[in-house]
């Protein structure tokens, strides 16, 4: 499952990228999305990787973040994170959840390289490090 924060804005954004990053449900800055690893996300990746930071993310930080930022459909209900995750991790759609499928960060504590890649800056791969990203957006 591979995790993906969309970091650069709406301003002067070419309508191509604009329609990929819609369909990975990234329409606003800083919205994050889980997507499955296939041929056609990668593409969508590697399409979009200069306006986007991504990695794989490990369980609990995917519990973490279901329990602070996921939003139910249906309001009347609790969220129960664990089972939400598992569900998740088992299909990788999120119909049968009963959750949104994508979740509205806070801008990263301690700051942002944005306008940078990954050695120095938050924009393309992370891998792992996508964890520590996430958590400072919670």
């Amino acid at each position: 499952m591979i995790a993906v924060i969309r970091i650069h804005g709406m301003v002067d954004m070419n309508e191509r990228l604009e329609n990929t990053l819609s369909r990975m449900r990234l329409r606003r800055k800083y919205a994050c999305t889980l997507i499955p690893e296939n041929k056609v996300t990668l593409g969508m990746l590697k399409k979009v990787r200069s306006f986007v930071a991504y990695g794989d993310i490990n369980d609990e930080t995917l519990v973490e973040l279901i329990a602070k930022r996921g939003k139910l459909l249906d309001k009347t209900k609790k969220i129960d994170a664990k089972k939400i995750a598992e569900l998740i991790q088992k299909n990788e759609n999120f119909e049968d959840t009963g959750i949104k499928p994508f979740f509205r960060l806070h801008p990263p504590r301690k700051g942002i390289n944005s306008k940078q890649h990954f050695p120095k800056g938050v924009l393309g791969n992370h891998r792992e490090k996508i964890n520590d990203l996430l958590r400072r957006m919670l």
